[in-house]
C-alpha cells in the first residue's frame, strides 16, 4: 500500500515546548510537596494533562486525596503557566528539519494532520505559522482515550477518510509510538532508542527526518 498521509505529534516532533510542560508541571509539583524531576517528566510526555497529574500524585511521598475538581483547578493551574511561557514562541522555533519535511509532504500531495494530546495545538501552531499547512487538527477534548491509546490517530485518519495502514505517525514519546502502532500505522519515533526501541522507524532528532528515508522504510515494511 502506498502511504497517503502523515500524521504529527506536536511537542518534541513540531517544536519543543516539552521543556515549558516541564517546568510547568515542576511549579505545581512544588505545591502539592512533590518532586518533578527529569525522570519523571518522560512519563509525562504524550499523555493528557489530567492523566499527567494522575502520574505526578502517584509519585507523591505522602497519600493526597483530592477531589476531581481540585485535580482539574491544578490542571487548569498548569495550563495557565504553561501558556504564559510559550507566548514568545515563534516560527523562528520550529524544530530542525520540520519546516523543509512538511514542504516535501506537501509537494508529494500527501495529507498532513496533526495528533496531539495538547489542548494548545492550534494556539501553538499559530504561533508558528503552520495552521495552514495541517488539513486537520485532532481535537484532544472530543477523545474519549488518551495516549498510549490509539483512539488520537484512528480519528485524524477517519476524518481523513484514509486508511490506518496508509498512514505515518510522527512521535517523540514512548506512549505515541504505541498509539500508532495500536492504530495499525507507520511508527517515526524521534529520540533516544531505550524509550522509542518499537518504533518502525527511529531517528535521534527531527533534523534527520527526510522524506524520501521514511517512505523507504515504510515501503520496506509494508
Amino acid at each position: 500500500m502506498q502511504p497517503q498521509a502523515f500524521i504529527f505529534d506536536l511537542d518534541g516532533v513540531i517544536t519543543d515546548t516539552a521543556e515549558f510542560h516541564y517546568l510547568a508541571w515542576k511549579q505545581i509539583g512544588e505545591e502539592l510537596g512533590i518532586p518533578v524531576d527529569r525522570e519523571l517528566n518522560e512519563q509525562l510526555k504524550g499523555v493528557s494533562r489530567l492523566e499527567s497529574l494522575e502520574r505526578i500524585l502517584s509519585a507523591s511521598p505522602r497519600p493526597l486525596s483530592l477531589s476531581d475538581a481540585e485535580k482539574e483547578q491544578l490542571a487548569t493551574r498548569k495550563n495557565n503557566h504553561y501558556r504564559e511561557l510559550i507566548e514568545a514562541i515563534r516560527p523562528s522555533d520550529i524544530l530542525p528539519g520540520i519546516t523543509e519535511l512538511i514542504e516535501a509532504i506537501q509537494a508529494s500531495k500527501l495529507r498532513i494532520a496533526l495528533g496531539s494530546a495538547s489542548k494548545n495545538a492550534t494556539f501553538v501552531l499559530d504561533k508558528l505559522g503552520l495552521t495552514e499547512a495541517f488539513e486537520y487538527i485532532v481535537d484532544p477534548g472530543r477523545i474519549a482515550f488518551g495516549k498510549p491509546h490509539p483512539e488520537t490517530f484512528l480519528n485524524a485518519a477517519d476524518v481523513l477518510g484514509v486508511p490506518y495502514a496508509a498512514c505515518i505517525g510522527v512521535e517523540d514519546s514512548e506512549a505515541g509510538i504505541e498509539a500508532i502502532n495500536q492504530a495499525g500505522m507507520f511508527s517515526v519515533g524521534v529520540g533516544a532508542p531505550a524509550f522509542l526501541h518499537e518504533a518502525n522507524y527511529l531517528v535521534p532528532d527531527t533534523s534527520r527526518l527526510k522524506l524520501d528515508e521514511i517512505l523507504k522504510a515504510y515501503l520496506n515494511i509494508t
